[in-house]
């Protein structure tokens, strides 16, 4: 059996590779490539060096999207996995009708990021009419507008995979705790959260790279006013790109840019928290 897989692995492999390359590696590399140049379309790129890239930093705009998403992103990976957890733990108890409460905190990560966004504008802005302000009236409704949405999409879904990490731990390892003496605040820190490092790990990578990739519920919250405000990394990209005629390079660098931004600061997180189950 064995030696029927190897002999025809690479036959079996080939159309996802295929698929890969197409959807992925070809597109990725086009993109990079671009980057160094003036388009409209691939037909007619003309090559400009790091003019794209010079543009980006010396312009402002993405540098200012940049710092919101990252105060954004920094505020929801904290808030998100604090209130999760918290929840997993809730519900790894004998709590009376504990599948019902699971599943109505999971129910928001079905919808869909534009539907959510309107949703929420509604909401919000009918809260705060009454004080006769809006979402785009001043940055800060909107930002804590965004973070209130992303812990409803986000905090049941993220709750799931702590439960699962909860459920996991060995019971005879938190008896031996309890039976040297540990009180509940002793076990959490010791032998609970050490044990579920693995999930901690995951929850912190979604978080993270969720934050920022935001883009759907940014459009349809506060599409980024008051001004610019609130307009996210992935927004500004979008809106760079197809809202300025003769900026598409501009927009391809930005891309690239967030890309290897995002991508560095994802990796280092795995590697750190990878590193802590190891130890745990």
């Amino acid at each position: 059996m064995q030696k029927a897989l190897k002999k025809y692995f690479a036959l079996f492999a080939l159309p996802g590779l295929i698929c890969f390359a197409i959807a992925f590696f070809i597109p990725m590399v086009m993109g990079i490539i671009l980057s160094f140049c003036e388009f409209s379309d691939v037909t007619n790129a003309t090559w400009v060096g790091l003019e794209n890239f010079k543009y980006i930093f010396i312009n402002g705009e993405f540098t200012d999207a940049l710092l919101f998403t990252v105060k954004f992103t920094l505020i929801s990976v904290i808030s998100i996995n604090i209130i999760s957890f918290a929840l997993a733990l809730l519900l790894t108890r004998d709590v009376p009708a504990t599948n019902v409460y699971r599943t109505i905190f999971f129910m928001p990560n079905l919808i869909g990021g534009i539907v959510l966004g309107w949703i929420w504008q509604i909401i919000l802005n009918g809260y705060l009419l009454k004080y006769q302000v809006t979402l785009v009236t001043d940055p800060k409704y909107g930002f804590w507008g965004l973070v209130i949405l992303m812990n409803w999409q986000n905090v049941g879904y993220m709750m799931i995979i702590y439960i699962a990490g909860i459920i996991n731990i060995p019971r005879e390892l938190v008896e031996a705790a309890q039976i040297d003496g540990a009180n509940k605040r002793t076990t959490l820190f010791n032998v609970t959260i050490p044990s579920i490092m693995p999930s901690i790990t995951i929850c912190s990578f979604l978080t993270l790279t969720n934050g920022f990739k935001l883009f759907d519920q940014n459009l349809a919250l506060t599409n980024g006013g008051p001004g610019k405000t609130t307009e996210m990394l992935a927004l500004n990209i979008f809106n760079t790109f197809y809202g300025r005629v003769g900026f598409e390079g501009v927009g391809q660098a930005k891309a690239v840019v967030f890309t290897i931004f995002v991508a560095t600061l994802a990796l280092t997180q795995l590697h750190f928290t990878r590193k802590r189950e190891v130890e745990a």
